[in-house]
């Protein structure tokens, strides 16, 4: 299937490691074109190398309130536009209530929320008819992880206002949408695993909660967010999306 990506040009932050990488090399893969970002400039610098020609990296920390003008503009500058943004951002710290300090949820918050919006902000000021704005955020959007209580609180805001602005930007041509990861084979989700007492037993006991009954690897999220921000997904906006095995109860 022809998604109809080639030389199309899309941002991804986050993009050194985890699923903002796999997203960038399904999309590079299919011919578009990428902007890769994270916080550590040497890790952007190898990440963008390892991608390609086609990618170009740029070291910028979502929580930056210049983050958005500045990738925008590498965009226009290496390759004549963009046609989408993927925000993917790290996981906040671990822990549950007691846990978790006042500058941890700050800090969060301006990566995690405010960095989002503002990134989603920039880029609905400049797409174009048939444009896009994806999210990757997380299961806990519909069900709360243990331990994980910084992220139950923040994610369901911000699918919150992917939706909200979902509908603002129909009207334009322009969709968002978001992809929920659920159990991917990625090293935040093994550093979290690693956690418990005995990660071997932590891991067989989430994969026994999964119907396909494994963790999924990077390059299957990789794939489903590429097709989400291709012109084949042209009719699917306002939605937020599994990728999670079929952990997820309920419809």
């Amino acid at each position: 299937m022809d998604l109809g990506l080639k030389d199309r040009v899309y941002v991804v932050t986050g993009a050194t490691r985890g699923l903002g990488n796999a997203a960038a090399r399904e999309l590079i893969a299919d011919g578009a074109k990428v902007v890769v970002t994270g916080r550590d400039a040497q890790r952007v610098a190898d990440a963008a190398a390892e991608l390609g020609p086609n990618a170009v990296g740029v070291a910028v920390d979502n929580a930056d309130a210049e983050a958005p003008e500045r990738l925008i503009a590498a965009a226009r500058e290496n390759f004549g536009g963009f046609h989408g943004m993927l925000v993917s951002v790290g996981g906040p710290p671990p822990g549950f209530v007691a846990d978790n300090t006042d500058e941890q949820w700050r800090s969060a918050f301006e990566s995690v929320f405010l960095g989002a919006v503002r990134l989603a902000r920039a880029a609905a000021a400049e797409l174009a008819e048939g444009g896009v704005i994806g999210f990757v955020l997380s299961g806990s959007v519909y069900e709360p992880i243990p331990g994980l209580t910084v992220s139950n609180g923040l994610r369901p805001g911000l699918a919150g206002f992917a939706k909200s602005l979902s509908d603002e930007l129909g009207p334009r041509g322009i969709r968002v949408v978001g992809v929920l990861p659920g159990r991917i084979d990625t090293d935040r989700v093994r550093e979290l695993d690693a956690r418990s007492a005995d990660p071997e037993a932590t891991r067989a006991a989430s994969e026994s909660r999964i119907p396909l009954r494994r963790y999924g690897a990077p390059e299957e999220f990789g794939r489903v967010a590429a097709f989400l921000l291709s012109p084949a997904a042209s009719y699917v906006t306002g939605v937020m999306v599994p990728v999670d095995g079929g952990a997820r109860h309920g419809f």
